[in-house]
């Protein structure tokens, strides 16, 4: 009788030994390098809230590597892409060096997960091949040689050629977000249509178009400074076995805590969704319950999801 006590104590000891180790491989964070260091936009907060907003997921273990200044020697800016299940991109400025370039396509050909946000898709106008990972882009002097305007007509993607300059946004403001598609792991169960925070909306956008799934769009109003055209503003990108998400929206405000673009609770749920599908190809967050409505926006002050 004292042998099968032992014997059980030994099992329930062995059992408090390897629950605890087998919690924490389920809960094994993704790891998120953020790219970032010159931009025109403030990435001296954008890159930090990013981190937040990841990091607060408790989803996302990230690390940041900053650029030299504009016009600094860019030699010693190497990243180990292969580190991370995740790129999040807020990087515009000067060019990286060929062997940064190189690493960078091997990893997104490989299958490595991108993010791209905002005016991340304003770099590097001359790389071909970076522009087909972003598929669309806009100023540095982009025009039609970049490739077509790429807008809904009907509700139907329109390729349009004609000559002009890509890139432009009218005044910011709060605005709606139209689905385009309500099947693919990042908008599943979110609503067909939901108000964006006060926010540039990016328009007249051009490239190689090679979007996969567009997910969602909004009506670049013309009164208030758009093109009057639906555009795309939330995307997948088709580039062989990566898995490229495309967030236009998020413009940085003057600071962390006032930056009502960042704060909203749809683009905050955006990223962490389309991060976490970029850098496993599912999503397993439930909709928040603070998502907006299709009347009111809704702002999250400390960057952070409410408890459920």
């Amino acid at each position: 009788m004292k042998s099968l006590f032992k014997l059980f104590v030994v099992l329930i000891t062995a059992l408090a030994i390897i629950t605890p180790y087998q919690a924490e491989a389920k809960t094994k964070k993704l790891k998120a390098l953020i790219v970032s260091g010159q931009n025109n936009h403030n990435w001296q907060v954008s890159h930090r809230v990013l981190r937040l907003i990841l990091n607060q997921s408790e989803l996302f273990e990230c690390d940041i590597m900053l650029t030299e200044p504009a016009g600094g020697d860019m030699s010693g800016f190497t990243p180990d892409f292969e580190k991370y299940d995740v790129v999040v991109l807020d990087y515009n400025g000067d060019r990286w060096p060929k062997q940064t370039d190189e690493a960078f396509v091997k990893y997104v050909k490989r299958g490595g997960g991108v993010v791209v946000y905002h005016a991340a898709d304003n770099a590097f106008a001359g790389w071909e091949e970076f522009n087909k990972i972003i598929a669309l882009g806009g100023w540095e002097n982009r025009n039609e040689k970049a490739g077509p305007y790429y807008y809904l007509v009907d509700g139907k993607p329109t390729l349009d050629y004609s000559a002009g300059p890509g890139g432009s946004h009218g005044s910011e403001r709060e605005y709606p977000m139209h689905a385009r598609n309500t099947t693919h792991p990042i908008v599943k169960g979110l609503p067909n249509g939901w108000m964006h925070g006060r926010d540039e909306m990016y328009d007249r956008m051009r490239g190689p178009a090679n979007i996969k799934d567009l997910l969602y769009s909004g009506y670049a109003d013309s009164k208030k400074g758009g093109s009057g055209r639906e555009e795309p503003l939330v995307f997948t990108v088709d580039y062989g076995k990566a898995r490229i998400f495309h967030l236009m929206l998020g413009h940085c405000g003057p600071t962390a805590d006032n930056n009502p673009a960042m704060q909203c609770a749809g683009f905050q749920t955006l990223l962490l969704r389309g991060a976490e599908w970029a850098a496993t190809g599912k999503v397993t967050q439930p909709v928040p319950a603070d998502f907006p409505t299709a009347e009111k926006p809704s702002y999250r002050l400390d960057s952070k999801a409410p408890a459920e």
